[in-house]
C-alpha cells in the first residue's frame, strides 16, 4: 500500500514513511491510494471473528509489509485490550462506548496503535525522535498515555489555555518523564496552526526528527476504524445496518468510518454531529466550504474551525458533493440543546452522556425523527468525568469518579506557557 499526498506534489511513500513523516513534506496529509475490500465471508462471520482477527484483517492492507504479520498482531491486540460495549439507550438507538481504555477517551486506540508503530519504526533511528501534537481536548492525554516511558521518543503537546476540561489537562500535563504540556494563549487552530509550520520548516527538520500524532497521521488515523466494527458485531439486526452518528470535530474519526464503510462495511448513513464550529455542516447545505474561526463549546474537543481531515473526505468521494451529501449528513447543535440532551437523556432512561455523546445523542434524534424507520448508534467518544464540572453543573447530580481519574485529581499541572507565534515555539524546540 503506498500514500500520496492530498496536495499532489510529494513523492508517494508507504505506511512506515508516511507515519514517521506525519504530514508529506507539500503539507499535504497522506492518503492511501487505493481504499482495500473486505474479504469475502468477513462481514457474514464477523461474530465468529475475535477483536484481534477483526482488527488486524482490517489494518493489514494499509500496514502493507512495512510491519511483519507477528509483530502487527501483537500491536493490535495492546491496541484494544479494552472493551467497546454498545449499550442500549432506547428502542431505535444505541451507544457505543468508546471511553474504556487508560485516558477514558476513543483517542486511545488510535495513540495506543501509533505509539507502537513508531516505535518499532524507530529502533534504528539515532537521534530521539519528537513527537508533536496538537489537542483540543482527549488527543492530549491519550498521546501522552500512549508514549510515556517509550526509550528514544520525545512528546511535546500543544492545547489552547483555558478551553480544555480540567481532567483532560491533568492527564497530559501531570506525567512528566518525556512528555512536555505547551500551554497556547489561543484556540486549537493556533496550536494545529503551529505544529504544521514546525513540519514544513525544513531548516528545523534539519535539526529535529519531528513526527506528528494527531489524526493527520495516518497511524493514528487508520485504527479507528476497528470499533465501527466492533459496533456492527454487536448489531442485532444484520439485515436492517444502523445509521451511525458521530461527534465532529477534526474529522478523523467519522473519515475513519468512512473508510471502513467504502471497504465493505455495512452502514446505512452517517451523520456528522457538530457543535457551533460548523464549517462542514455549513458546506453539507451549500456546497461551499468556508473555514471559520474556532469559538468555544461546552463541547470543546470539538471547537475546530478548519477540520484538518476533511481533505480526506473529500477524497474518498473524489471531491464529488452529491456523492458525499448522500453517505453524510450533519446537525449543528447549540449548548443550549446540549445541555437540555445531557438532562433529558439522564432522567428519560438513566444514562449520563458528556458533552460530545450529548452532541451525537441530539443529531442523531433529529435523523430519527425524519426517518422514523430506522436505527442507529452514537459514538459516545469520552466517559462523562472527563467533564465532570460541566457535566454536574448541567444534571446537578455527582458523576462517579474511576480510579484512574482519582489518582490524577490532586496532582499539580506542569505546563509552558507561550504566545501563539511560531518563532517562539521553534526556538523552545531548539533549546
Amino acid at each position: 500500500m503506498l500514500y500520496y499526498s492530498t496536495n499532489k506534489q510529494s513523492a508517494k511513500a508507504d505506511f512506515k514513511e508516511a507515519t514517521i513523516k506525519g504530514q508529506a513534506p507539500d503539507k499535504g496529509l497522506y492518503f492511501p491510494e487505493t481504499l482495500p475490500q473486505l474479504p469475502a465471508g468477513f462481514i457474514e462471520n464477523i461474530n465468529d471473528l475475535s477483536k484481534e482477527e477483526i482488527a488486524f484483517t482490517a489494518i493489514k492492507p494499509f500496514v502493507g509489509n512495512t510491519i511483519p504479520s507477528d509483530v502487527l498482531k501483537l500491536i493490535v491486540a495492546e491496541t484494544i485490550n479494552f472493551d467497546f460495549p454498545l449499550v442500549k439507550i432506547k428502542d431505535n438507538l444505541y451507544s457505543l462506548e468508546l471511553f474504556h481504555g487508560p485516558t477514558l477517551a476513543f483517542k486511545d486506540v488510535g495513540a495506543r496503535f501509533m505509539s507502537r508503530c513508531l516505535g518499532y519504526f524507530v529502533q534504528d533511528i539515532i537521534k530521539p525522535v519528537t513527537v508533536l501534537v496538537a489537542t483540543s481536548g482527549d488527543t492530549g492525554g491519550a498521546v501522552a498515555s500512549g508514549f510515556y516511558g517509550v526509550e528514544g521518543v520525545n512528546v511535546v503537546i500543544l492545547y489552547p489555555s483555558g478551553k480544555v476540561s480540567s481532567v483532560q489537562e491533568l492527564q497530559l500535563t501531570t506525567l512528566g518523564k518525556n512528555i512536555t504540556a505547551i500551554e497556547i494563549d489561543g484556540n486549537f487552530d493556533d496550536c494545529q496552526q503551529m505544529v504544521k509550520q514546525a513540519f514544513a520548516d525544513e531548516k528545523l527538520n534539519e535539526e529535529l526528527f519531528l513526527t506528528s500524532a494527531n489524526s493527520i497521521n495516518v497511524a493514528r488515523w487508520l485504527p479507528q476504524q476497528f470499533y465501527y466494527f466492533y459496533a456492527y458485531q454487536q448489531w442485532a439486526d444484520k439485515n436492517n445496518p444502523p445509521v451511525v452518528c458521530v461527534p465532529s470535530g477534526n474529522f478523523g474519526n467519522i473519515c475513519a468510518g468512512l473508510v471502513a464503510y467504502l471497504s465493505g462495511l455495512p452502514v446505512k448513513h452517517f451523520i456528522a454531529a457538530v457543535n457551533a464550529n460548523d464549517s462542514v455542516y455549513k458546506y453539507l447545505q451549500t456546497g461551499n466550504y468556508q473555514i471559520q474561526q474556532a469559538v468555544p463549546t461546552l463541547s470543546n474537543a470539538m471547537d475546530v474551525g478548519n477540520p484538518s481531515n476533511f481533505i480526506r473526505i473529500l477524497e474518498l468521494f473524489k471531491h464529488e458533493y452529491p456523492q458525499i451529501k448522500n453517505a453524510v449528513s450533519s446537525y449543528a447543535i447549540t449548548d443550549e440543546e446540549t445541555k437540555l440532551t445531557l438532562k433529558d437523556t439522564l432522567s428519560q432512561y438513566n444514562y449520563l452522556l458528556d458533552p460530545h455523546g450529548a452532541v451525537a445523542f441530539a443529531g442523531l434524534e433529529k435523523y430519527l425523527q425524519q426517518h422514523t424507520q430506522e436505527k442507529g448508534i452514537i459514538l459516545e467518544t469520552a466517559h462523562p468525568v472527563k467533564f465532570y464540572d460541566v457535566v454536574e453543573l448541567i444534571t446537578g447530580q455527582p458523576v462517579e469518579r474511576p480510579a484512574s481519574i482519582q489518582t490524577i485529581l490532586h496532582k499539580k499541572k506542569e505546563s509552558v506557557k507561550m504566545i501563539p507565534q511560531y518563532k517562539v515555539f521553534k526556538d523552545f524546540l531548539l533549546s
